[in-house]
């Protein structure tokens, strides 16, 4: 059995998906991270970074295995499960080539944009069209990748679960995906593979609509000084 600490955004969708998809058996253990359980002793022997998602594999020789980090973690499951990362090295890289570029670019740049737009408690227009533009060029070369392909690396891997949670966040930036068809081509078709819309249902009853503008105890948890704190 793996447990899987997570909490309901993009980073978590992608190792729920990539678990529903191999069928490996997991056990959901929510981490509230608007109530600051990130930062509990216990988890932290899991994830040092405080930050989830991170799962413990149960089922392994030698004792139960801990992963931090999205990409490391589907890493290791398509290595467990011998699934969605092919063993030949041509194919094999182009798929670490894509998931490097969503852990180092995607993910981080759309972050930023939102944080700018939704979270920061004073609004800075070179910051929220700086992180804007460079998330709608990433939206660009995605775009140009998935030309003429299915998928993103041509046959569907672990690069299509790590950026397609991310991708969705689109409307919540006022970023419009018309002039990007084939980003919103591919989304249609992973919105059809059963194993991603449960992993999308992941802990659905704690989701809640990002609020216009963050409360300041929460943006105290999330990026105030108790991200500084020796622990």
């Amino acid at each position: 059995m793996i447990d899987l600490f997570a909490w309901p955004t993009p980073n978590a969708f992608k190792v729920s998906i990539m678990l529903e998809e191999t069928g490996l058996p997991y056990n959901v253990v929510p981490v509230n991270i608007a109530a600051g359980e990130q930062f509990e002793p216990a988890f932290l022997k899991i994830s040092p970074n405080n930050r989830m998602p991170a799962i413990v594999d149960h089922d392994t020789i030698g004792g139960p295995v801990s992963v931090f980090e999205s990409g490391a973690i589907l890493m290791y499951l398509a290595e467990k499960s011998g699934q969605f990362w092919p063993l030949e090295s041509h194919a094999r890289y182009k798929v670490a080539e894509w998931v490097m570029w969503q852990m180092a670019g995607l993910g981080p740049m759309l972050g930023q944009a939102g944080h700018f737009k939704r979270a920061a408690p004073d609004k800075i227009p070179y910051a929220i069209e700086r992180y804007t533009n460079e998330a709608k060029r990433l939206y660009g070369v995605l775009d140009k990748q998935l030309s003429g392909k299915d998928f993103i690396a041509s046959k569907y891997s672990i690069a299509d679960m790590m950026s397609y949670p991310w991708t969705l966040a689109s409307a919540w930036l006022d970023i419009s995906l018309d002039e990007f068809p084939n980003v919103t081509r591919w989304q249609a078709t992973m919105a059809t593979r059963p194993a991603v819309q449960r992993g999308m249902e992941l802990l659905a009853d704690k989701r809640v609509a990002p609020p216009e503008k963050m409360d300041e105890e929460t943006r105290e948890i999330l990026y105030g000084k108790k991200q500084f704190e020796k622990r």
